[in-house]
């Protein structure tokens, strides 16, 4: 079990690489994670998980099987959800077991704590997927293993000491001890008087305490204010045996001492039977279980949010994984996530999908320009989110994906001005891009938003002619969108002046009778024609601005 993982096939070697702070932040997934859960801790672990990229066609097919599982049957769900509370009492036991503070019958305790936990486990484990009809290898296996602990000799063995070790250790509920006190009073010395199977109350204590006071010979102590006293007395002698017992430092004082060494003895008439049971099952560790929590977790809330946009009536699919080698990718009527979860949450908008090819035929990266508010960006980020989902193993916002797995995916965005101000808007953008290609490989994915776009014209152009032919002489898969017409215009020059298995193609936006139609095509870019529709369109036209004019009355 210790090896075992819903996220990696066994015996798998990870080499995960991290996304960047920017890529993280430009594919929105802190927008994405808090639309999935509102539980923090949950958000955590699910954005951990999807940014760790993996580029394994094994590996993604893996937790494609996986989630489909889990989108596919709710009961699974909803009986893992109550496995995930079990498991996280585990959790805590094994806080508490790092605990160097914590005493040895507490140990002891919460070893017994932990393997009741683990049969819990392994029983709920049992019952959910032995009844349930799976297809993935990766539950299959979590079947396998599972059934095969639950069959094991040992196993009926464990419960049936754990249950009578329980029974023994809830007997006790008490113990009673005696103080001596010298002359003035003072407590000088602690010994046992009995292990009780009830709990202790003041009230028994008071009734033998007023039956001493009121003997008649005069022997006994009268109630008056000295009782005050010993009744604070009572209650910092309590407070001394739980801290005694609780193995924290009372001070060097002869009642400490004694209380130590008391509560000393119990423990070791209390663990001597504890350990001899625990003993026969050494090896038994909950544990295992606890790396299964994440990758739960992570699997039903992206199951549910997927089932949500199902309902919505949006195309969602598994992606089809091709080999790395080929570098493709083939995405039919593919859209922005975030919009989906925007009409979940109960916005009314129109979604319109598109399609897109990366091959060697139709090129691998695209110059894509267009109209401001054309829908850019947004095809741009559609292609990132879709791309880490298909490799975190969740269906697709696209009716079909085939996809060759990225190394990485790398963005570079509009920069926060706060953010240039040592090397200027041009500095910094140039000094992310030389970091992406220090990094990027032929596998790599790079999405570009209005990179280089500064005041100086001629500079970016420059720049970014020369960053599209390092992309194509490296070989990686791209959208660069931009306002540079006249760099979409200089593509052919840029395919013949370096070799590379990479052609850059130029891509639009489309306007259609001067609305933006938000679809995007492989075609030359439209330069003026755009600006002529919108000005047609809102009558800014030299000609519709001359018949205004004169028929005003000046």
């Amino acid at each position: 079990m210790e090896n075992f993982s819903l996220f990696y096939p066994m015996n798998y070697e990870k080499s995960p690489l991290s996304m960047s702070s920017e890529a993280i932040n430009d594919l929105s997934l802190d927008f994405i994670v808090s639309a999935i859960t509102k539980d923090e801790f949950e958000q955590n672990i699910i954005k951990q998980l999807m940014t760790q990229i993996e580029c394994s066609e094994e590996l993604i097919k893996y937790r494609c099987d996986v989630f489909e599982d889990f989108l596919r049957i709710p009961k699974l769900r909803s009986n893992l959800t109550s496995l995930l509370e079990m498991l996280g009492e585990l959790r805590e036991i094994e806080k508490f077991k790092k605990d160097s503070d914590a005493s040895s019958l507490w140990q002891l305790v919460n070893r017994m704590r932990e393997i009741n936990r683990y049969i819990d486990c392994i029983k709920e484990l049992r019952s959910t997927l032995e009844g349930m009809d799976i297809h993935s290898q990766g539950l299959v296996t979590l079947r396998e293993l599972v059934v095969k602990i639950y069959e094991d000799g040992s196993f009926e063995p464990l419960q049936q000491d754990m249950e009578e070790l329980f029974k023994k250790v809830r007997t006790l509920r008490s113990v009673t001890i005696g103080v001596n006190l010298d002359d003035m009073l003072r407590p000088v010395r602690a010994g046992i008087l009995s292990l009780n199977g009830k709990e202790f109350t003041d009230s028994g204590v008071l009734k033998r305490f007023m039956a001493m006071s009121a003997k008649k010979d005069g022997s006994g102590i009268q109630p008056n204010d000295d009782y005050a006293h010993l009744k604070t007395f009572h209650a910092a002698a309590s407070k001394e045996f739980r801290l005694a017992y609780d193995d924290t430092p009372t001070g060097a004082d002869r009642l400490s001492d004694s209380i130590k060494f008391v509560v000393t003895d119990i423990l070791d008439k209390i663990t001597r039977n504890i350990k001899d049971v625990l003993r026969k099952h050494v090896n038994v560790s909950g544990y295992a279980f606890i790396s299964l929590i994440p990758e739960i977790i992570f699997y039903i809330r992206w199951a549910e949010l997927i089932e949500k946009i199902q309902a919505k009536g949006l195309p969602l699919c598994k992606a089809e994984i091709l080999p790395v080698g080929e570098r493709c990718i083939s995405a039919r009527d593919i859209y922005n996530l975030k919009l989906a979860i925007k009409i979940v949450s109960g916005e009314e908008l129109e979604i319109v999908t598109n399609d897109l090819d990366f091959d060697d035929d139709t090129g691998r990266i695209f110059v894509l320009t267009g109209p401001n508010r054309g829908g850019k960006t947004t095809i741009t980020q559609a292609l990132g989110i879709a791309v880490l989902m298909a490799q975190c193993g969740i269906y697709v916002p696209c009716s079909s994906l085939k996809l060759s797995p990225c190394d990485n995916i790398y963005t570079h965005f509009p920069a926060d001005e706060n953010e240039t101000v040592d090397l200027g808007r041009l500095g910094e953008e140039s000094s992310r891009l030389a970091e992406i290609f220090s990094k990027a490989t032929s596998k790599s994915m790079l999405l570009l938003n209005e990179s280089l776009a500064t005041t100086n014209v001629t500079e970016g152009m420059y720049i970014a002619t020369d960053v599209l032919k390092a992309m194509r002489y490296l070989g990686v898969r791209c959208i660069f969108n931009t306002h540079m017409h006249e760099l979409a215009a200089n593509v052919d020059k840029m395919n013949k002046a370096v070799e590379g298995s990479s052609k850059i193609e130029s891509m639009v936006t489309g306007v259609e009778k001067g609305q933006r139609s938000f679809k995007v095509s492989v075609n030359p870019p439209q330069g003026l024609s755009y600006a002529k529709d919108i000005a047609q369109q809102y009558g800014v036209t030299f000609e519709k601005i001359k018949s205004t004019i004169d028929g005003r009355d000046i």
